[in-house]
């Protein structure tokens, strides 16, 4: 991926964007049935940047009922394996040519720092997509073992019609995280980006046509929870939806398939996750650095962001220096300006929530030693990186997720206290454990009650790894991994007899 360009050509490039404002049905742009609009906002500076379709249930099964023929055609769902797999990297270099606009459409409307999204989000957009498109022609089914009077065929064919319904906090990233398995097992796709942030998928959906993406496979709805979600939801001819976001929506989902189809639902939800520092932690400026970049990645607006802090006495003091020094690097400002580490929050419903989240752990007798405010900068949405030393597990900010800039501190005698209370959420999807001892990494790994659990780092695993949570975090299956494809395929058996033996119609 090329290198970060300047911050007076990341507002040149910005200046003479065309926005993507409708949805894309069938191969095209389409104004919603309805004429409904919601703004879209940049929340660095409050501007609006257009009127974005906000589709309702016609518009639905107009995309559903296209998507449903593209299928039934079988143009994508029967095409050769490998000749998919082209379609998909050709999409790849296309994304790659489009680099610098692609980061700079999510900068916009997400608030995130453009040097993350050129950096990080759009080159492993394509490294996963381009990964699950290598995986088209390299997935085997199987034969049972059936002895030599009949041959036990187990093979994966395409659900048909899939959903995938993305968060705000990584509009590309998740994107990729749910068509590249669907598409490369041949399903068609409706997607539904969050209402926040629509345009980096309104502008893929429009590149994968131009890569040969036959039209109506991939189809994009922008719209809010009840005017579009809830209709896919309830959808009787979508037979899988694949869900990122909080844990309150995706139980609707839930709900929507038990009263429809029982359409399958995947879901990765909320998270509350620990980083467990262990009496016996020995690189402590090591761990400061990966513990406050877990905190802040993304202002903090992640489903994985250690946002618990849980560390033992004996290392706490030296720990919490060691993180005061990191937390200089983490610059807040312009999303275009590439020398910001961090940017605005994505809506002012969400900064208003974690400032709220910021007041109530100061009630609450968390001491706030760095930040605990929001940046003045016009009707700009930033907030300070925020640290509540002395907090308790009873606290609003120790249990509930601020999917914000904030992280809380909790001091614990023992070892085993701390890993107790690392695992005393309803929540399980990622967690970060460091220590000095092989035995304990082993040991404490283990007991961590979490989908991800990274040792002596922060991380989420890597596409070749699944995805997804323990308790109230996941359910149905997982992203990433070659697992992600099973979500996106049904199983079928076929039994051929092949024995000689004539039937006895007597029996």
């Amino acid at each position: 991926m090329s290198n970060l360009l300047t911050h007076e050509e990341y507002k040149a490039i910005a200046k003479d964007l065309a926005l993507p404002l409708n949805a894309y049905i069938n191969g095209k742009f389409a104004a919603p049935k309805s004429g409904n609009r919601m703004d879209t906002v940049n929340p660095a500076t409050g501007e609006k940047l257009g009127d974005m379709a906000n589709c309702g249930p016609d518009d639905v099964d107009y995309a559903v009922t296209k998507a449903r023929e593209a299928f039934d055609r079988g143009d994508w769902s029967r095409m050769h394996p490998s000749e998919r797999k082209q379609v998909m990297i050709q999409l790849c270099k296309l994304m790659d040519r489009d680099r610098f606009k692609l980061a700079v459409l999510e900068a916009l409307e997400s608030g995130k720092p453009i040097r993350e999204c050129q950096l990080t989000d759009v080159p492993e957009t394509i490294d996963c997509l381009k990964w699950h498109a290598e995986a088209t022609d390299k997935l085997y089914d199987q034969i049972s073992p059936s002895g030599d009077d009949a041959l036990g065929l187990i093979v994966r064919e395409p659900v048909g019609v899939a959903a995938c319904v993305l968060p705000w906090n990584f509009p590309l990233m998740m994107l990729a995280w749910k068509i590249g398995p669907a598409l490369s097992a041949g399903n068609s796709v409706i997607v539904k980006p969050a209402e926040q942030t629509s345009m980096t998928a309104l502008r893929i959906a429009e590149l994968a046509t131009e890569a040969g993406l036959p039209d109506g496979v991939l189809n994009v709805l922008p719209g809010d929870g009840p005017s579009t979600g809830e209709p896919i939801g309830r959808h009787d001819d979508i037979q899988v939806v694949s869900f990122t976001g909080s844990t309150e929506v995706g139980r609707r989902f839930l709900k929507y398939s038990a009263e429809t189809n029982l359409k399958r639902v995947v879901l990765e939800c909320g998270g509350k996750n620990p980083a467990l520092v262990l009496s016996d932690a020995d690189n402590l400026e090591h761990a400061a650095k990966h513990i406050v970049y877990a905190a802040l990645w993304n202002m903090g607006q992640n489903c994985t962001a250690n946002s618990r802090i849980i560390v033992h006495k004996d290392v706490r003091e030296e720990l919490v220096e060691r993180i005061f020094g990191q937390l200089k690097e983490w610059k807040t400002g312009d999303p275009l300006d590439p020398t910001n580490h961090l940017g605005a929050i994505v809506s002012k419903e969400q900064y208003d929530k974690i400032l709220g989240f910021i007041e109530t752990g100061k009630k609450e007798g968390g001491k706030v030693i760095a930040g605990g405010k929001a940046i003045e900068s016009g009707d700009g949405l930033f907030i300070e990186p925020t640290i509540f030393d002395a907090v308790t597990p009873d606290m609003t900010i120790a249990k509930e997720e601020i999917f914000g800039p904030v992280v809380a501190i909790i001091e614990v005698s023992s070892d085993a206290k701390g890993l107790a209370l690392a695992n005393d959420t309803c929540y399980g999807l990622q967690a970060s454990l460091y220590t000095a001892s092989v035995k304990n990494a082993h040991r404490y790994a283990r007991a961590l009650q979490a989908g991800t659990v990274s040792v002596n780092c922060y991380a989420e695993g890597d596409i070749a790894t699944p995805f997804g949570g323990y308790k109230l975090s996941g359910f149905g299956g997982r992203d990433n991994s070659l697992q992600a494809h099973e979500q996106y395929s049904e199983t079928k058996t076929i039994w051929i007899d092949l024995s000689d033996d004539p039937i006895d119609e007597d029996v």
